[in-house]
C-alpha cells in the first residue's frame, strides 16, 4: 500500500459535522432501546438475581472489551504516524473516550461479588487458608478486586481523556504539537493498557474458577476485543455512509484497509485461542485442562465448535479474498458476523462456570443485559459526535489520509 503522490479521486464535499436531524432521530432510537432494555433488565433482576449477575457480567464483557480495542487502536495509529485511518480516526476515538463510563456500570458488578465469584464464599476462603494458608485470598478479595478496578478505571480516564483533549483542540489551533503530545502518552499508554486489561481480565473473568488460570488469558481477552471493535467501525461507517455522512471521504481504499485489519486480528485471535489451548493440551493435567474439559461437554462442545467455525475459519475464508476486502455489502456482513461471534466468545469464557453440567442454558437476560449496556455506551459515543467534527481537521496528515489507495 501507498500514499499516492498526486490526488487521484475528486474533492470530498462532504460536511464533516453531523446533521442536528439525524442526530436527534439517532439519540431518540438508542435512548428507547435503552430504557426497554433497562427495564427488562430490572425485571429480570427482581424475577432471578443470580441469572441477572451473570447475564450482566457477561453482558459487560462483551462491551467494555471493543472500546478497549479502540484505544489500542488509537495509540498505534499514532505511534506509527499513520495517515490512512486519519479521516475515519475520530470515531475511533469517540468510542474510546467511553471507557470511564464503564465505571459506572461496573457497579452492579461489585454488587453481584457474592452471587457471581466462589472466592467470595467463606468455604473457598477457609479451604484455601488451610490449603496455601491464604496465598490466594491476599489477592482475590473484595476489597482488593474493588481496589484494582479503581485504578484501572482512573488510569484509562487519564489516558484516553488526555488524549482525546489534544484531537479535539488540534481541530481549532491545527498546531502539531497535540499530536506530539498523543504520541507521547501513546508509547506508555500502549504497556499500561495491555498490563491494566490482562489484570482486569484475570479478575473479572478468569477468577471466575479461581483454582484454573492462563498466563496468556488476558491477552486472549484483549485479541477478541480489538477485533469486535474493527468489526464495530466498520459498521459505523457503513452506517453513516448509509446515511450520506462522510460518503465521499471514507471511500473503498479506506474499508479495504479496514478489511485487512479484520482479516489480521482474525488470524491473530486464532493464533492467540490456540496458543493458550495448547499450552494445557500438552500439559494435560487435571488441575489446568479443568476449564476446557467444561467447555467440551453436553451442549458446551457444539458451542466451542460453533466459536471455532464463526470466529476463524469462515471469517478467514471470506477475509482472504482482495475482492471481499473491497465489497461492502460482503464486509458488512462478515462486520456483523464478527460481532456475534465475539458475543459467542464472550458467552463461552463466561457462562460454562455457572452451567457446565447443565449445558448451554440461554436466557432473554443474555440479550437484555448486553443490549441496555451498549445502549450506553452508544449514547456516550453519539453525544461524543455531536460535540466535535466527526474528522481529525487539524491532523496535518489528513490530506494525506484522503489521498491513500492500496496497490
Amino acid at each position: 500500500m501507498k500514499l499516492a503522490e498526486h490526488a487521484h479521486s475528486k474533492p470530498s464535499v462532504d460536511s464533516y459535522f453531523i446533521d442536528n436531524g439525524l442526530w436527534t432521530r439517532g439519540r431518540n432510537g438508542i435512548v428507547f432501546i435503552a430504557l426497554v432494555a433497562w427495564i427488562a433488565c430490572i425485571a429480570g433482576f427482581i424475577a432471578d438475581p443470580n441469572r441477572f449477575f451473570e447475564s450482566y457480567l457477561m453482558g459487560y464483557l462483551f462491551c467494555i472489551t471493543i472500546p478497549f480495542g479502540a484505544a489500542f487502536f488509537v495509540m498505534i495509529q499514532y505511534l506509527t504516524g499513520s495517515a490512512w485511518s486519519v479521516p475515519m480516526r475520530r470515531i475511533a476515538e469517540n468510542l474510546m473516550v467511553t471507557i470511564p463510563i464503564g465505571a459506572i456500570l461496573f457497579l452492579p458488578i461489585l454488587a453481584g461479588v457474592p452471587h457471581l465469584y466462589e472466592w467470595a464464599h467463606p468455604d473457598w476462603i477457609r479451604a484455601d487458608l488451610a490449603k496455601i494458608g491464604g496465598g490466594r485470598t491476599s489477592y482475590l478479595n473484595s476489597q482488593w478486586f474493588l481496589i484494582r478496578a479503581a485504578i484501572f478505571f482512573a488510569l484509562w480516564t487519564l489516558w484516553t481523556n488526555r488524549m482525546y483533549s489534544h484531537s479535539t483542540r488540534q481541530d481549532k489551533d491545527g498546531s502539531i504539537e497535540h499530536m506530539h503530545s498523543i504520541s507521547r502518552w501513546s508509547a506508555p499508554g500502549l504497556l499500561m493498557l495491555m498490563l491494566s486489561v490482562s489484570l482486569a481480565a484475570f479478575d473479572w473473568s478468569m477468577s471466575l474458577s479461581p483454582d484454573w488460570y492462563s498466563t496468556i488469558f488476558g491477552l486472549y481477552v484483549f485479541a477478541g476485543g480489538g477485533l469486535a471493535f474493527i468489526a464495530v467501525w466498520i459498521l459505523i461507517c457503513m452506517a453513516l455512509r448509509s446515511k450520506g455522512v462522510l460518503s465521499q471521504t471514507i471511500n473503498v481504499e479506506h474499508y479495504h484497509d479496514l478489511g485487512k485489519w479484520l482479516f489480521a486480528m482474525t488470524v491473530f485471535w486464532a493464533y492467540i485461542a490456540f496458543s493458550q489451548y495448547l499450552l494445557f493440551w500438552y500439559g494435560n493435567l487435571p488441575e489446568e485442562t479443568i476449564w476446557f474439559r467444561q467447555r467440551f461437554e453436553g451442549s458446551w462442545a457444539v458451542w466451542s465448535f460453533a466459536l471455532l467455525f464463526g470466529h476463524f475459519i469462515v471469517p478467514f475464508l471470506v477475509l482472504v479474498l482482495r475482492a471481499s476486502k473491497r465489497n461492502f455489502r460482503i464486509l458488512t456482513t462478515m462486520a456483523i458476523w464478527i460481532v456475534v461471534a465475539h458475543f459467542v466468545d464472550v458467552y463461552w469464557q463466561v457462562m460454562p462456570t455457572f452451567y457446565h453440567a447443565k449445558g448451554v442454558s440461554f436466557h432473554w437476560l443474555d440479550v437484555a443485559c448486553p443490549v441496555a449496556i451498549a445502549s450506553i455506551f452508544a449514547l456516550i459515543f453519539w453525544f461524543e459526535m455531536k460535540r466535535h467534527a466527526l474528522l481529525p481537521l487539524g491532523d496535518p496528515r489528513f490530506e494525506l489520509g484522503l489521498e491513500f489507495e492500496n496497490v
